[in-house]
């Protein structure tokens, strides 16, 4: 056994049940490795596990936005430096196979070979709120849409009486008067000697459930909505400040950048993460040129599409730019990448930090 003196790396691949854990010393010495069941003694267990073996400079943990987080909150909260890592690389699993104790060690192994520095979101503020709701409100506006498409395909091959009266109505019309139908019985099996009947009241009850359905969830989404745009209007009001950002593109970027924002030390950081950060693309004697990046946060960089968008049809000083860069030459779509990653810029500085008077309340 090391010293208590001694400096240690942790590793841990984590799972729904359970997280495999690795400690090596600084120097790459493999020490242990133990697994600990994913619940809230079986993360305590692990942090004084790793603390027995010496002074733990850091734990590279695999997962922290999923099962890993209550263990990501418990580590920071307890003063470790935690380290996000990814999943091996398809290459490195290949050479050398997969196992818990395996993916375990190549996290710490990434914390000591600098591959692995991302600091982890800390999903314990306002940020994570929204993010909840958000999640919750897109489910919602998912199961709506497959409610009216479901109505409308039963319409489709509905008897004639019922299609010819339904198929021109507007949507809310059409579910206003979908809820208010009355089916000749609550129990078709009691028409089967009549099919025509049956097959009437069957689409009358399909179609009213659909619609009811249909009411119900929309009232969820009007409601998730408002919680959404209260939580970001409080929490972080420079930044529905700025010109084109509403409530929903503002909560995708503050999810984006999480409770700790502070973990990206500049904005270009926070830009490549949003996938605004032009990529070199210079080889031999063509220097100077970029491309469009296709990594990032796609939402992220979809909320920064539609802010852009926005400004070059309402913001004169955007659009007097687009006129000054069109005349340079540059394609609309290279006028957008610029807008893009100005936008990242501005974004980032109004993003709200830990000890900074953002919200509403401490403005007045």
């Amino acid at each position: 056994m090391p010293s208590a003196t001694e400096h240690v790396v942790g590793g841990i691949d984590t799972h729904k049940e359970t997280h495999h854990a690795t400690v090596l010393t600084v120097f790459g010495r493999f020490l242990a490795d133990q697994q600990f069941p994913a619940t809230g003694a079986g993360h305590r267990d692990l942090l004084d596990w790793l603390r027995s073996f010496g002074t733990v400079d850091a734990i590279g943990v695999e997962g922290t936005g999923s099962y890993g987080a209550a263990l990501t909150r418990l580590l920071t909260s307890e003063g470790e430096r935690v380290i996000e890592v990814n999943r091996p690389a398809r290459a490195m699993r290949r050479l050398h196979g997969k196992s818990d104790q395996l993916d375990s060690e190549q996290a710490a192994r990434s914390v000591l070979a600098g591959t692995a520095t991302a600091t982890p979101k800390a999903k314990s503020g306002a940020v994570e709120s929204i993010r909840i709701l958000r999640v919750t409100r897109s489910t919602a506006v998912k199961a709506r849409t497959q409610a009216m498409n479901a109505l409308h395909s039963i319409i489709v091959t509905a008897p004639e009486c019922l299609r010819e009266e339904l198929r021109s109505l507007k949507a809310r019309e059409l579910i206003n008067r979908c809820s208010r139908l009355r089916p000749e019985t609550s129990e078709p099996a009691t028409l089967l000697s009549q099919p025509d009947r049956m097959l009437i009241a069957t689409t009358k009850i399909a179609l009213r459930d659909l619609a009811l359905r249909w009411q119900s969830l929309d009232t969820d989404i009007k409601r998730l909505s408002s919680q959404v745009a209260d939580l970001v209007e409080q929490h972080a009001p420079t930044l529905t400040a700025l010109h084109g950002v509403g409530a929903e593109i503002a909560g995708q970027l503050l999810i984006t950048a999480g409770d700790n924002p502070e973990r990206m030390t500049t904005e270009a950081a926070f830009a490549k993460l949003c996938g605004a950060a032009p990529q070199p693309a210079s080889s031999g004697k063509t220097t100077g040129r970029h491309r469009l990046s296709r990594g990032g946060d796609r939402a992220a960089n979809s909320a920064l599409y539609i802010i852009a968008i926005t400004r070059m049809r309402r913001h004169e000083p955007t659009r007097a730019y687009v006129a000054r860069r069109t005349a340079e030459g540059l394609s609309k779509r290279e006028i957008l990448r610029c807008l893009k990653r100005f936008i990242a810029r501005e974004v980032f500085a109004a993003l709200p930090r830990p000890g900074t008077k953002q919200s509403l309340t401490a403005a007045a």
